[in-house]
């Protein structure tokens, strides 16, 4: 048999399939929802929602390179949305009080702001998108290990 073939790696790419086809429809719907009513973008929403969760404690600042990975973009593609977000007033950098070659990000009053109008918007085009995918029957299993882990 060959590797083509294989039951198991075709099932694999299948399944592969199906979870980037849910992710898809995800993002898209939400895409559309946060752009209408709030004139942000899901990656947009990402890093204004990551950089909200820092602390003033030890360890308690993202570096650039944490946030890229949390929102999963490139360092540059990061940066570049950092840029977009504080020439709208939603971000702030500043240099590291220990270590002045570091500069931290932060959200401010007006991306707080931003962020708690929007943060209702995200979970309700989530749910839609996350209902009708469940009436899709190659999507549904992926729905509900989904749903499981708000549970777990």
């Amino acid at each position: 048999m060959s590797r083509t073939t294989d039951p198991a790696l075709v099932g694999l790419a299948q399944g592969w399939c199906a979870l980037s086809a849910l992710h898809g429809r995800i993002e898209a719907h939400v895409e559309r929802a946060l752009q209408e009513h709030h004139d942000l973008s899901v990656r947009e929403f990402s890093v204004l929602d990551v950089l909200s969760r820092q602390h003033d404690g030890e360890g308690g600042h993202l570096r650039m390179n944490e946030v890229a990975d949390a929102v999963v973009l490139s360092q540059s593609a990061t940066t570049r949305l950092v840029n977009r977000l504080e020439e709208r007033g939603l971000l702030t950098r500043y240099l590291c009080l220990t270590d002045r070659r570091g500069i931290y990000t932060d959200v401010t009053p007006a991306g707080r702001t931003l962020l708690e109008e929007a943060r209702p918007t995200n979970t309700r085009a989530l749910r839609e998108a996350l209902d009708e995918a469940a009436t899709r029957p190659e999507l549904a299993p992926l729905v509900a290990a989904v749903e499981s882990l708000t549970s777990a």
